[in-house]
């Protein structure tokens, strides 16, 4: 009966080991050399879910290919009606400065309405504006994660977006992770670390969430100091003491925000080392010019030049390149990287300059990664969602991924929502209890029945078209179904419908890992 088998199979996301830690139902992939085709194993771990198009190009570039394109990505990451969607949103008309400024005067002009109920419609307007801003960033992203051919950089752009993570719901950030997420992030995502540090402390996204416009000689504020140590380049033992971090928040006085169009007032002295860069600036009149030594090593007195100094340190210090590699393993390969892989990934980092692409080469080349030893990975919200709509839908462009949004606030991770700076958690343990097996069962039901809303707009005049998803095609037959276990099977072959056995393969014990 209907009832029974899917509470069954339900038990046993919840209870079987294989699921979370052990990986035991699943035999593993197969070691893929150069020679040997492309499948869905190894394409359904660097890409956010195989798709059947996916392996079907891959399989077309050979490995060797592959790799390089998924490395150096070139071309448009979306077309069509995906692309139309993105560049139909404000944060694809408007520059940072514009929105940033536009949204300033709104919020000056209802906190000037004399009338309370005219400022409390006005304010709830202006935060409704806010809101939609930080829903078309986070929208963007996940047509990005669904459509683009580029997977690896788009799994890379969510990884540096997690580890440099900042919270949507302070201050006016709703109207900067956007611009953040574009031009800090995405775009040095494979580039060298050095440049993806430089862009993300200097980004206003960064210095407003954590506290560094308040930071000025005589009033320092050390937060982004211990951030940009602990939790962005040399880890939290990575050897630097209390002291570095005061010298760094030293370093970083002066480096601000400024929303007005005004340069502010100062000595003549200091003018030759103003910058100013958009909503970024460097204010020399809060900026502590006395000698510091940073790691034991003296910064010369430069003004902005110091940050600089300061992050080339970081950047390319031994600890950095350790802290680094092992989390890129830790959320590519395993919950447990072997530390062999991660002190050849970190020589390497140090060797080639923190060259993102190249360390995820030697990765994604490694025995340990293509044979895949230990566990699989058990999947996070982000991915589970992913997948599963890719999966269902492949190329099929979605009109509406507010349900995949609704989802990730469900399961605790929404885009740009971490209250804290350190990121959400990369193992699956963060991700597998009762709860959230209970409701991906619930988005495995709505996606397996083509009733989650993925293809009905919003607005005042909704469009929708058709869309059934189709799981039962021949890269299931082909490659999935050789992954599945016993008991998985014979789920699916007791299915009382096309739609219960979409269903009970996104939540089967294999789906939910990678």
């Amino acid at each position: 009966m209907r009832l029974p088998l899917t509470a069954a199979l339900f038990a046993s996301v919840l209870t079987t080991g294989c699921l979370v830690m052990s990986g035991c139902a699943n035999p593993g992939p197969t070691a893929v050399q150069a020679s040997v085709p492309l499948d869905y194993p190894l394409i359904n771990r660097l890409s956010w879910g195989a798709t059947s198009s996916a392996v079907e190009r891959a399989a077309a570039q050979g490995l060797p290919g592959y790799l390089q394109a998924q490395l150096h990505p070139k071309g448009a990451a979306l077309s069509g009606e995906a692309q139309a969607q993105v560049e139909a949103m404000s944060i694809s008309k408007k520059s940072l400065l514009d929105l940033v400024q536009e949204m300033e005067q709104g919020r000056k002009n209802a906190d000037s309405i004399k009338d309370d109920e005219q400022k409390k419609a006005a304010q709830q307007a202006y935060q409704q504006d806010m809101n939609r801003l930080a829903r078309e960033a986070a929208s963007r992203h996940l047509l990005r994660a669904l459509y683009s051919p580029h997977q690896v950089q788009e799994q890379m752009s969510w990884f540096w977006l997690n580890h440099f993570s900042v919270f949507q719901g302070k201050s006016n950030l709703r109207a900067m992770v956007g611009d953040y997420e574009d031009s800090a992030i995405r775009s040095h995502a494979l580039g060298k670390f050095r440049d993806l540090l430089g862009a993300v402390a200097t980004h206003p996204a960064m210095l407003r969430y954590l506290d560094n416009e308040q930071n000025a000689v005589g009033r320092i504020n050390e937060n982004f100091a211990r951030e940009l140590m602990e939790l962005h380049t040399l880890g939290v033992d990575g050897g630097y003491s209390q002291r570095d971090v005061q010298e760094l928040a030293r370093v970083l006085t002066g480096v601000g925000i400024n929303l007005s169009p005004a340069t502010p007032g100062m000595k003549k002295d200091l003018q030759g080392f103003y910058v100013r860069k958009g909503l970024f600036e460097f204010n020399p009149a809060r900026h502590d010019f006395g000698a510091k030594t940073l790691l034991g090593q003296p910064i010369k007195a430069q003004g902005l030049g110091e940050l600089n100094e300061a992050l080339d340190r970081l950047a390319s210090h031994p600890a950095t390149a350790r802290f680094i590699c092992r989390k890129l393993a830790l959320f590519w390969l395993s919950d447990e990287p072997p530390p062999a892989l991660v002190n050849r990934m970190a020589q390497a980092f140090g060797a080639n300059g923190g060259d993102i692409a190249a360390t995820l080469e030697l990765l994604f080349s490694s025995a340990e990664f293509t044979h895949q030893p230990g566990p699989r990975k058990f999947k996070d919200p982000m991915r589970y969602v992913v997948s599963a709509v890719r999966l269902a839908y492949d190329q099929k462009p979605v009109l509406n991924v507010g349900p995949m949004l609704n989802w990730l606030n469900r399961m605790g991770e929404p885009l740009y929502g971490r209250l804290t700076p350190d990121g959400y958690p990369l193992t699956g343990n963060a991700w597998s209890s009762p709860g959230q097996m209970s409701t991906r069962f619930e988005i495995a039901k709505a996606i397996g029945t083509g009733s989650a809303g993925l293809f009905k707009s919003d607005g005042p005049q909704p469009q929708e078209k058709a869309a059934f998803p189709q799981l039962a095609n021949a890269l299931f037959y082909k490659s999935i179904a050789q992954t599945l276990s016993p008991a998985t099977k014979q789920a699916l072959e007791q299915a009382n419908s096309p739609q219960e056995w979409n269903a009970f393969l996104l939540s089967s014990p294999e789906f939910m890992s990678r």
